[in-house]
């Protein structure tokens, strides 16, 4: 079924190398957290990281951008102490 609803949050960082390691631990997420209604892909390109939430309704894209949101703030956490 194709997925009818589309967002992309982007994150620019400082160095390609934060952005990579954000990248780096968003990857195991993608496919895992995947429901029936949405799905996500994760890209990196240079300093900024790009996540891509598709939805079949406004309620799961929804979902997905609190998700994912929450997820790349985890991310930026843990990661804050490689740079």
């Amino acid at each position: 079924m194709t997925r009818v609803h589309e967002t992309v949050l982007s994150f620019t960082y400082p160095s390609e190398r934060r952005a990579r390691v954000v990248a780096a631990a968003l990857g195991p997420e993608v496919g895992e957290i995947d429901d029936a209604r949405s799905s996500a892909t994760v890209d990196r390109e240079g300093d900024a990281v790009r996540v891509r939430v598709l939805a079949d309704d406004l309620v799961a894209l929804r979902a997905g951008v609190n998700s994912w949101s929450r997820l790349v703030s985890v991310a930026e956490g843990v990661g804050a102490g490689r740079d």
